[in-house]
């Protein structure tokens, strides 16, 4: 039963962070989402899950490049809502916050890559202690960590946050090792390219999106839509006994021969 239960999500007021707040809204979950800078689009977002589909929706400011500002966040979730079920790490960074960590090895930078490794490993860290506190009081709940491919098949430019990916996963682990006493079941959703605003960032993102439709057995690309369904498979009870894993949503890209 989900009706009546919570979500906090970070970033998700476009791609992969939006889909993943009407799919659990749809199905009768409040959400407590955080946004960068597009105050205006979250209200947008939030006031018409609440009239779609009669759930309460609110949004917060949140800077992932400053993760401590999640304590501050779960006090005002504290005071909107009485309980939380879920946490999803989801909010990623891209432009000139990942300078000299999007690149080619030989031109990696240690801001670069030390922001994405704030922005993926750290703000995981925190968002999720502060809401395992919560869950624990209520006798357990589901938190996960949005992740990728990129750290088990190679992807041009992509090095920066491939091995920040790959730390975060294993930061899942640990983290389902400790919380496992406390019900928290921990885990990782990890897509292949996915056809969100942060992909068509990218360079190369044509000859990534043809690259993807080409090798896939599917034939096509992922959708955000994809990453919902998969996340709130995770915090339903029919995945009780599942914690510290990785579930590849991928298309069939990294197992394909034609890569």
């Amino acid at each position: 039963m989900m009706k009546g239960k919570t979500l906090v999500i970070s970033g998700a007021t476009k791609g992969i962070g939006k889909a993943i707040v009407y799919k659990f809204a749809e199905n009768g979950v409040n959400v407590a989402f955080t946004y960068n800078s597009n105050e205006d689009s979250a209200k947008e977002i939030a006031q018409d899950l609440e009239s779609k589909y009669g759930v309460k929706a609110k949004y917060y400011p949140l800077n992932v490049l400053e993760p401590e500002q999640y304590k501050e966040v779960f006090k005002k979730i504290d005071e909107d809502f009485d309980r939380v079920d879920f946490f999803i790490s989801n909010a990623m960074i891209y432009g000139r916050a990942v300078v000299g960590g999007y690149g080619k090895f030989m031109r990696l930078k240690p801001r670069g890559l030390n922001n994405i490794y704030t922005a993926t490993v750290n703000a995981f860290v925190i968002g999720a202690q502060e809401a395992a506190k919560r869950m624990e009081k209520q006798g357990g709940g589901s938190i996960i960590s949005m992740s990728s491919t990129g750290n088990i098949r190679h992807i041009d430019n992509y090095a920066g946050h491939g091995i920040n990916k790959a730390a975060v996963e294993i930061m899942v682990k640990y983290a389902a090792m400790e919380l496992g006493e406390k019900n928290i079941r921990v885990n990782a959703v990890s897509g292949g390219p996915i056809d969100t605003d942060a992909l068509k960032a990218f360079v190369n993102y044509e000859e990534i999106k043809q690259k993807t439709i080409d090798i896939s057995p599917l034939n096509k690309m992922g959708q955000p839509e994809d990453l919902a369904g998969a996340c709130y498979f995770l915090c339903t009870d029919d995945a009780r006994w599942l914690t510290a894993q990785t579930i590849v949503i991928d298309g069939g890209t990294t197992f394909s021969s034609k890569c």
